[in-house]
């Protein structure tokens, strides 16, 4: 079968709600990294075939087909088409396996995977909530109701589910999040994370700024684990609070596909090869612990044990998912998340994906490890699993 390579990586530094990014319009937020991709891989941008774009909530300044709209505010030309996709959480991570298959196929040759989000601008569950204040329908169907009655499909109650069903106590999701903007504390610091930003102008709400925005702005470099654990929970007497979940962020991310013949022709050099991409619906009730049993089925399929693996990056929707996909893989502690994860950095939706992706071939380059595995959890109890290979 034909391989797929990444060439270039980028992201923007994560941008607090009503924060530095937050008078960027999504798409042209979305163009600064389609802009950055072109600059790192040099190639032509007329040699671009597709851009696949991830977001969530399409609505607003993040519908009719924002993937697009980022390509028209881009230096991309108009011959370069786009589409947008909602794999919730993993839309962007299915961008990227999109991407891969079309490369893979031989159908095309050089494929952007993106993802954008501002959760600012356009928040969280807008596409959900806008429609019934008009009086329109709920999405839960009356099939879907009638095959879970009375079921609440929430992400909140199932990672307080998940933290019961691991035996996960509040102070070892507080630890995790204290840990977690640890990491990204040390990662910042040592400019790790340099090479991977796309600096931005500061924009706030109002569109006024100064300077770049090139630093992650959920870090809590003066945070405390009291601070953390002084936090109250989401739900009365449950595990599961604002501090040891994932932060509301604006950002966007994208990575270059590019074929063996597309390597040669243009001269790139890959950071990495794509070696499985795969994805797998689960529970959809407790919701987000697929990332386990796909996890599981795609080493096996891929012929692997979780040993092989040199850096995992399980995204930090709740610190309930990656402790319990650490007690169900047997994975390495010490190989999880090793630069912070969405707790610290935060979690821009339908751009997470592709931002994983760069956070995790920049830190296999920089420890000079070999295999890396990307996996997170997804409304509607999905997961998608992509292993890669640096070169």
């Amino acid at each position: 079968m034909a391989e797929a390579y990444i060439v270039a990586t980028a992201r923007t530094a994560g941008g607090r709600k009503g924060g530095k990014v937050s008078g960027w319009h999504p798409a042209d937020l979305a163009a600064e990294v389609l802009n950055a991709l072109l600059d790192r891989s040099g190639i032509d941008p007329a040699a671009v075939e597709d851009v696949i774009m991830g977001c969530v909530d399409q609505i607003g300044e993040q519908s009719m087909n924002v993937g697009r709209n980022a390509v028209l505010a881009s230096r991309l030309p108009e011959s370069v088409p786009a589409t947008t996709l909602d794999r919730q959480c993993g839309s962007s991570q299915q961008a990227l396996h999109f991407a891969a298959q079309a490369v893979m196929s031989g159908t095309m040759d050089v494929v952007i995977a993106a993802g954008v989000e501002s959760m600012t601008r356009v928040p969280m569950g807008s596409p959900i909530s806008l429609p019934q204040k008009a009086g329109l329908g709920f999405y839960v169907s009356p099939r879907m109701e009638q095959r879970y009655p009375g079921v609440e499909f929430s992400q909140f109650s199932g990672a307080e589910a998940i933290a019961k069903k691991y035996g996960l106590t509040r102070a070892e999701l507080d630890q995790f999040a204290y840990d977690s903007h640890q990491r990204s504390i040390a990662a910042a610091k040592a400019g790790l994370f340099d090479a991977e930003i796309v600096p931005v102008a500061v924009r706030g709400a109002d569109g006024a700024g100064e300077g770049m925005h090139s630093v992650d702005e959920g870090i809590r470099f003066e945070g405390t684990l009291e601070g953390i654990a002084s936090v109250k929970p989401l739900v009365e007497g449950g595990c599961i609070s604002a501090a040891n979940a994932s932060q509301i962020c604006d950002g966007a991310s994208g990575v270059m596909v590019v074929s063996e013949k597309a390597l040669k022709a243009l001269g790139l050099k890959p950071l990495a090869r794509i070696h499985h991409i795969s994805v797998l619906g689960h529970d959809p009730v407790i919701m987000l612990e697929a990332p386990i049993p796909a996890t599981q089925a795609a080493l096996k399929k891929a012929g692997m044990t979780i040993a092989d693996i040199d850096l995992y990056e399980v995204n930090e929707a709740f610190a309930s998912v990656p402790l319990a996909w650490l007690k169900a893989t047997g994975a390495d502690p010490a190989r999880l998340n090793v630069n912070g994860g969405a707790i610290s950095l935060g979690h821009p939706l339908g751009a997470s994906g592709t931002k994983l992706m760069t956070t995790l071939i920049s830190a296999l380059g920089q420890r000079g490890k070999r295999f890396g595995l990307l996996t997170m959890c997804e409304g509607g109890g999905m997961a998608n699993v992509t292993i890669v290979e640096r070169l």
